[in-house]
């Protein structure tokens, strides 16, 4: 299921098998490149991925409106009509996203996502680019 890079399947897989309810996860860019997906659409796992791009940047942008906050974005859970939305930064412009429905419970699927990130964050990191070329 994993359509970009094989090596992902193995972290991606534990963490749609662990949390009931799993609809769709997406590894992307801060640039809003999806750069791996596990279950889903490739074209929504796109989409997901280009609009996270922006959603993070305005996390980040509350973000530094909180006195005392490091001005970066962490975690952004979206409650959806039929589901829930997961935005977590895992690595140097990285980020991991989940789309599930109602069955799975908030509080476990952040944690299980935090356990992940803390995993294997370094292996979830995007090197950056400068007019579309990786510096």
């Amino acid at each position: 299921m994993i359509q970009q890079r094989g090596n992902f399947d193995w972290m991606l897989k534990q963490l749609y098998d662990g949390v009931p309810g799993i609809e769709m996860i997406v590894v992307l860019s801060a640039d809003g490149l999806r750069i791996a997906r596990y279950a889903g659409d490739p074209d929504a796992a796109d989409r997901v991925a280009a609009a996270c791009a922006g959603l993070q940047s305005l996390a980040g942008a509350v973000a530094q409106e909180i006195p005392d906050s490091d001005g970066r974005m962490k975690l952004v859970i979206i409650e959806i009509d039929g589901g829930y939305f997961y935005l977590m930064a895992a690595g140097p412009n990285a980020y991991l996203a989940v789309l599930s429905d109602v069955v799975c419970e908030p509080g476990r699927m952040s944690n299980s996502m935090r356990d992940l990130v803390a995993r294997i964050g370094p292996h979830l990191t995007s090197p950056a680019r400068h007019d579309g070329q990786t510096v």
